[in-house]
């Protein structure tokens, strides 16, 4: 923190789909960007390691194998980085597959964060791959690399040495929820909602989307990090 700010960014990978490692690198790239920057929070897309559009590629186990093999190497790189960082990929939890955000820091996966509202509409088919994380209970877990790692949507992430830099985390269709995780995230204490996004471009949804995210932002009197995907 600097006269009493908080730096965060929002970072766009030129993600290729099911390509984990390129993804990763680029991912890499990101983070020792933000790392020189002095960024305290760096939030990537939805599902950045595999990519948003993988479809039934989702269903092979070479795929979410990968993607949690590049998390724990995400992982192992964050050491001794400055920021905290929020990277989306797909995991999957007692035979479920979940839409995730992984929160990592200084060599840890602080926390795993499930996509509550899944859409089912129009160009969407999420419910076809994806179970909603709104089951899970706040004390859930899933071990990752020989370590027990929180597995839930109700977390607040707070730093110790800044006890006023705290965040929650919700995923794309979170946000357009009649009542979105981050309205409970921001009453529990969050000063920032971290986003992870994949929403894509039709006629009128660049104005309403940022629109949606401005009044959210005022509503719950909280900063708002909204990182979409890329062509």
């Amino acid at each position: 923190m600097k006269d009493g700010f908080i730096k965060t960014a929002a970072a766009v990978i030129d993600t290729e789909v099911a390509d984990v490692i390129l993804n990763e690198e680029q991912i890499k790239n990101a983070i020792d960007n933000a790392d020189k920057e002095k960024i305290n929070l760096l939030v990537l897309p939805e599902l950045c390691i595999t990519g948003y559009t993988c479809s039934d590629l989702f269903f092979s186990d070479r795929l979410k194998k990968s993607a949690i093999e590049s998390l724990i190497r995400l992982k192992e790189y964050t050491k001794a980085k400055y920021p905290v960082i929020a990277v989306g990929l797909p995991i999957v939890h007692t035979g479920k597959l979940y839409n995730t955000a992984a929160v990592l820091h200084d060599g840890k996966i602080l926390g795993l964060v499930p996509k509550i509202n899944i859409p089912n509409y129009g160009e969407f088919y999420e419910k076809r791959h994806f179970t909603s994380g709104i089951s899970l209970k706040a004390d859930s877990t899933i071990r990752i690399d020989g370590e027990n790692v929180p597995f839930t949507s109700k977390q607040i992430f707070t730093c110790e040495n800044m006890p006023e830099f705290t965040f929650g985390v919700e995923i794309c269709e979170d946000l357009w929820a009649v009542s979105p995780p981050s309205e409970k995230l921001a009453t529990s204490g969050a000063s920032i909602i971290a986003n992870l996004s994949a929403s894509d471009e039709t006629i009128g949804k660049d104005e309403y989307r940022r629109t949606l995210i401005s009044s959210t932002s005022a509503r719950l009197l909280s900063g708002y990090i909204y990182a979409s995907a890329g062509a």
